[in-house]
């Protein structure tokens, strides 16, 4: 298969070539795909997936240099795996630099900061949600307690910044309290907020000294906020995970999705039968999976009781009580 695209004239042209075809280059060895450009056209050619994925890329590649933002090395490598939908393909740029995502990775388990810790997927679905980690920009993610949601979210989401391929992590949960009522809290804003926040802080502490985190929190590498600061902002660069989003509503969910910004991707994470709000219906989970479901760049992963790695017996109690409730709790 072969296609031609029309490339745009001047400055924009390098910006999609990159500066002596570095760009073209890139996607070449990348994607095994033969790149020309010639007389103000570029031909594509090689088998039709690879054809469609490069041509994918082009396409963001021409978008950013029209609008006078040109990609970075690192964002032409997001620009690629996003691309790239085959189960366990591997992403390397130039000779020694290691790729966004690779089979070694997913099978090995992924680096974090504490020393000679990796961290792995235990369950066929947990393979599956890493790898939808690492090939989309947003990854959904619903399931039972206990099957590592949050969890390997953030072990990825730490990875990747050890690695440098975010500069920042955005961790996010809604401040919806789960049945109680608990009454004015005491001390400053941080002080209120950090009960809802903790089990975020709960996965980094498994994978970064304490005094890491603090450091990295203070340099503003890493940041855990509730999803009402959120509004208004966008993040360039930064992985950002929304915990317990069974919680938000509509609007907050379509709030939070807006906030992802050039090079960067988001993992939403939650158990919908678990909805805290006054209205379950309202959920912004259940109604995103189901808008976005076949939106090319998403990732859609369900996981179940048995992908549970916590105590055995929890999953004997979520199976107890899905069975109980079967006729009314709530699925994606």
């Amino acid at each position: 298969m072969d296609i031609t695209i029309e490339l745009p004239v001047g400055e924009q042209r390098v910006g999609v070539t990159g500066a002596a075809e570095r760009n073209l280059k890139i996607i070449r060895e990348t994607l095994g795909v033969h790149i020309t450009a010639r007389n103000g056209t570029l031909t594509i050619r090689g088998d039709d997936l690879s054809v469609s994925q490069a041509s994918r890329v082009i396409e963001r590649l021409t978008d950013t240099a029209q609008r006078g933002e040109p990609m970075t090395r690192k964002q032409l490598v997001d620009a690629i795996v996003t691309a790239t939908s085959m189960p366990n393909a591997a992403v390397s740029v130039a000779a020694g630099e290691v790729g966004k995502r690779t089979g070694l990775e997913l099978s090995h388990g992924m680096d974090v900061y504490l020393p000679d810790k990796r961290v792995k997927a235990m369950t066929e679905g947990q393979r599956g949600y890493l790898d939808a980690i690492f090939t989309n920009d947003l990854t959904f993610c619903s399931g039972p307690a206990g099957t590592g949601k949050t969890y390997l979210a953030v072990a990825a989401a730490v990875s990747m910044l050890k690695r440098g391929q975010v500069r920042k992590l955005v961790l996010v949960r809604p401040a919806v309290e789960a049945g109680e009522k608990l009454g004015f809290l005491p001390g400053d804003l941080q002080d209120k907020v950090n009960p809802y926040l903790r089990p975020l802080l709960d996965a980094l502490h498994d994978m970064m000294e304490f005094d890491h985190i603090q450091r990295f929190m203070a340099c503003d590498l890493i940041e855990i906020v509730p999803l009402a600061f959120m509004r208004g902002r966008t993040l360039n660069d930064s992985l950002i995970i929304l915990d317990e989003a069974q919680n938000t509503t509509r609007g907050q969910m379509l709030m939070f999705l807006t906030r992802l910004g050039m090079g960067g991707k988001m993992i939403v994470t939650g158990d919908t039968s678990q909805i805290d709000l006054e209205d379950p219906r309202e959920s912004g989970l259940i109604d995103a999976v189901r808008r976005l479901k076949h939106v090319r760049g998403v990732g859609m992963v369900t996981l179940d009781s048995v992908d549970i790695v916590r105590h055995s017996l929890v999953q004997r109690i979520v199976k107890a009580y899905g069975n109980a409730d079967s006729g009314t709790s709530q699925g994606v």
